[in-house]
C-alpha cells in the first residue's frame, strides 16, 4: 500500500514557479495495478518519481508500506566506464544480493537485454537503445511489491516491446504496477484502476476504463 498525504510539488526556475501537483491525497491499495492518465504536462512522471522516492515533495509526504522499484528502464545511474555486467553486479550487491542471487541477476539481465558481446563492453559505448534494454532487464531482475514504469514498454522493436509486455504480465501476477503509457491498450491490458491527473489534482477510479473515458470526455 502507498499513502500520499497533502502532497504539493513545484519546480523553481527563473520564470517563476507554479504547482505541478497540489494537495494530493490518495491511497493506492496493495495488489492493484494502476495507470496514470492525463494530458502532457499534467504531472504524471512527476508523481511517479515522487512515489518511487526519486524526488521530494514541496509539502506533504509519500508513505510506502511496500517495496517499491525505481522507474523501470531508468538508465541514469549507470556508470559509463563500467561494463554492463559490472553495472548489473554492482546494483545486485547494493540490493543486498548474495553470491548465488548475483549470478541469477546477471544471467537474467544478460538474457533479457539481448545485447550480445556488448554486455562486457563499457556502457559509455552503448547506444541509447542498448542502455534501455540493459536497464529495463536490471529493473525487472528483482522482486519488488510494486513496479514503477514510465513508458518502459515503448523501448525497442516490436518483438522487444512484446517481450516487455509479457514480463510485466508475469510480474504483476505476484506484484503490482503503477505506470504511465501513451498506449491506452497497454494500460487496459495491465492495469485495473486509474488515476486521472487534472488541474494539478488526482482523481481515483476503481476501473481504468472509466479513468480513460473521463479523460476522453474532457479532451473532446
Amino acid at each position: 500500500m502507498i499513502e500520499i498525504k497533502n502532497l504539493y510539488k513545484r519546480y523553481h526556475n527563473h520564470h517563476g514557479s507554479d504547482w505541478v501537483l497540489k494537495d494530493i491525497n490518495l491511497t493506492i491499495p496493495q495488489g492493484v495495478s494502476v495507470g496514470l492518465i492525463g494530458r502532457n504536462g499534467a504531472g504524471k512522471s512527476t508523481l511517479l518519481r515522487l512515489i518511487a522516492g526519486m524526488d521530494s515533495p514541496e509539502r506533504g509526504e509519500v508513505i510506502r508500506h511496500s517495496r517499491v522499484s525505481w522507474p523501470v528502464g531508468l538508465s541514469g545511474g549507470m556508470q559509463g566506464n563500467m561494463t554492463g555486467r559490472q553495472n548489473v553486479k554492482f546494483v545486485a550487491r547494493v540490493q543486498g544480493s548474495g553470491a548465488e542471487e548475483i549470478k541469477r541477476v546477471i544471467s537474467f539481465v544478460e538474457d533479457f537485454a539481448e545485447i550480445g558481446k556488448a554486455f562486457d563492453e563499457p556502457v559509455k559505448t552503448y547506444s541509447s537503445g542498448m542502455k534501455s534494454r540493459l536497464s529495463f532487464g536490471l529493473s525487472l531482475a528483482f522482486n519488488f511489491d510494486i513496479f514503477i514504469s514510465d513508458e518502459a514498454t515503448a523501448v525497442g522493436d516490436k518483438a522487444f516491446k512484446q517481450k516487455a509486455k509479457n514480463i510485466f504480465q508475469d510480474k504483476i501476477s505476484s506484484s503490482s504496477l503503477i505506470m504511465v503509457s501513451h498506449s491506452e491498450g497497454i494500460l487496459k491490458d495491465l492495469c485495473q484502476a486509474g488515476i486521472y491527473l487534472k488541474n494539478k489534482k488526482c482523481i481515483w477510479y476503481d476501473n481504468v476504463f472509466e479513468a480513460i473515458k473521463a479523460y476522453h470526455t474532457d479532451i473532446k
